[in-house]
């Protein structure tokens, strides 16, 4: 029972962490907001669980050992195939846009695999840089440069 609200823990961590960043997101107008960024850090830190403790009670020997990094592996290619579909590049206009969402999409997985894994205090850094890195550069583009659309 403790390891299970330890578990727990780690799912609610992810979720608050992607939810701050999907926060940001909102309070920027972008499309993918604060429901998608909490649903892929719960969903990155729920899988990171289950391959890493889920699996507890089958047989391993020597020749079967279960390997957890697979299933984080294909959080991110998965985290991948969501992201590249943000990615909309509109030829009348010769302008690429959606990548700050994929990229966004990407980190926060990265956030939920690193909370899955109990990883707090890295995950924690992690969700302030993103912030730091996603308002600070606003705010220095902003007094920077004067030609830029608002």
């Amino acid at each position: 029972m403790e390891q299970e609200l330890e578990l727990a823990l780690r799912i609610i961590f992810a979720a608050l962490l992607g939810g701050l960043v999907g926060l940001e997101r909102e309070y920027r107008s972008k499309d993918v907001g604060f429901r998608t960024h909490f649903l892929v850090a719960l969903g990155s830190a729920l899988f990171m669980v289950v391959s890493a403790y889920g699996f507890e009670g089958m047989l391993t020997t020597a020749e079967h050992r279960w390997d957890v990094s697979r299933i984080a592996a294909q959080v991110v290619s998965g985290i991948g195939f969501i992201g590249a579909g943000t990615i909309i590049f509109r030829k009348s206009e010769n302008v690429v846009s959606g990548l700050t969402t994929a990229a966004g999409l990407w980190v926060t997985a990265a956030i939920g695999l690193a909370c899955g894994g109990g990883m707090y205090l890295l995950s924690t850094v992690s969700t302030l840089l993103v912030l730091a890195g996603l308002e600070g550069f606003n705010f220095l583009l902003d007094k920077f440069d004067k030609h830029r659309k608002k």
